[in-house]
């Protein structure tokens, strides 16, 4: 099949839909990705890149063709829309004069905005392919949940776009099951929906080996790891309230590992609470090296400030906590907290609970590692029945394939 991807993000670039793209290429599919210019999440058009520069490129033998937009900047309300609009403007004209000869099947990756839809309609139009959306985050409810937006004036236009993609895409594929009602809501037929989960990448898996290169960055004790966004949805007030709440347990080590624009907060927070000897901010580092960190770490932890949203929301985060075979603790209510019961992974607190959480943490804590690997096993089982990359590849394709065979 020759497949082209939607997607306002890629590589370099750090989103699932890169190991998506991969994975249909290993399968023996061409693979082209339509996308803009990288500048997630710092808001700056990367080094080698520009709106005259590398704008045609390869990864994994996957041909990239990128359209301008105007960068992320601070990622304030304006700005962003901008970027959102931007890219589903020049995306969709300059997708129509570089993109040649003839599509299969469209692939469109959503996780903000809702715009992506726009110009994979357009390449409908252009190639008469069917669409797949893959809807990773819900709108008009993120507006809501992350920007604060509760204007009609913004959120009725905004609720148009959703009801067009939704209507004209072919398949509507949801991330998370509880994302259904809000799905149907848009009046879609329901044999129009179905369930695609993400999983983690092969190249994110535990690194066993004894000569990991930063393991002298990992102190010893129990330790927890947090590891992507450090953002505002992440709910660090409450993280950090439940830190500061275990603070004479010298041998609880916090652990960060990723980027975000709550960093600096977090670091003055840390030495207003007096929690220097608790708590090490690592800092970002690309996706291969994550296993070696993880195989040093005792417990994940996923966390999201409480918005009916975010209950809804499974954070990808999670099926890579359960691909490495490792306890979850849980700050979040809803879906990804379900899971988490449901496959004897961890144990869960309602977003916002640091109470809950801390006490939690020292029921993990006072867990024997006999008991803790236990947990850890039973997240890797659930993972492998529910997650898995190829199982959930092959279900893919084969929805790839139904469809064609039905046109």
């Amino acid at each position: 099949m020759k497949i082209l991807i939607v997607s306002q993000y890629f590589y370099p670039e750090l989103f699932r839909v890169n190991d998506l793209a991969a994975g249909m290429k290993e399968r023996g599919h061409e693979v082209t990705v339509l996308t803009g210019l990288p500048n997630y999440p710092k808001g700056k058009i990367y080094e080698g890149y520009g709106f005259f520069k590398n704008l045609e490129s390869e990864y994994q033998g996957i041909k990239i063709i990128r359209s301008w937009l105007i960068p992320r900047g601070n990622s304030g309300g304006i700005r962003l829309m901008l970027n959102y609009l931007s890219f589903a403007l020049f995306s969709s004209i300059w997708g129509i004069i570089k993109l040649r000869g003839k599509y299969d099947i469209i692939f469109v990756h959503e996780v903000s905005p809702i715009f992506v839809g726009i110009p994979a309609l357009v390449m409908k139009w252009r190639f008469r392919a069917p669409v797949f959306f893959w809807i990773l985050d819900l709108w008009p409810e993120s507006l809501t949940a992350a920007g604060n937006i509760t204007s009609p004036a913004i959120l009725k236009p905004v609720k148009m776009v959703v009801r067009f993609v939704y209507k004209y895409s072919d398949k509507l594929l949801v991330a998370s099951q509880a994302f259904r009602p809000s799905v149907l809501s848009f009046q879609v037929p329901t044999d129009k929906l179905y369930y695609l989960p993400n999983w983690s990448e092969a190249t994110a898996l535990p690194d066993k080996t004894t000569d990991f290169q930063y393991a002298s960055l990992i102190p010893e004790g129990f330790k927890i790891m947090f590891a992507g966004n450090v953002g505002e949805s992440q709910d660090f007030p409450a993280i950090l309230d439940a830190a500061e709440k275990l603070k004479e347990y010298k041998s609880i080590k916090w652990l960060i590992i990723g980027s975000g624009r709550r960093v600096e907060w977090i670091k003055n927070e840390i030495a207003a609470r007096g929690l220097a000897d608790n708590f090490l901010l690592l800092g970002q580092y690309p996706l291969e090296l994550m296993g070696g960190f993880v195989n040093h770490a005792d417990v994940m932890l996923v966390t999201l400030k409480k918005d009916p949203i975010f209950a809804l929301t499974v954070p990808a985060k999670l099926q890579a906590y359960m691909a490495w075979g490792k306890p979850v603790l849980t700050m979040l209510d809803g879906e990804c907290s379900r899971i988490v019961k449901e496959a004897g992974a961890g144990l869960v607190a309602n977003s916002g609970d640091a109470e809950r959480l801390a006490r939690n943490i020292l029921e993990m804590y006072r867990m024997s590692e006999t008991e803790r690997a236990e947990t850890g096993k039973n997240a890797l089982k659930y993972y492998k029945e529910n997650f898995d990359r190829n199982l959930l590849l092959d279900q893919l394709e084969t929805l790839f394939a139904q469809e064609l065979e039905r046109t």
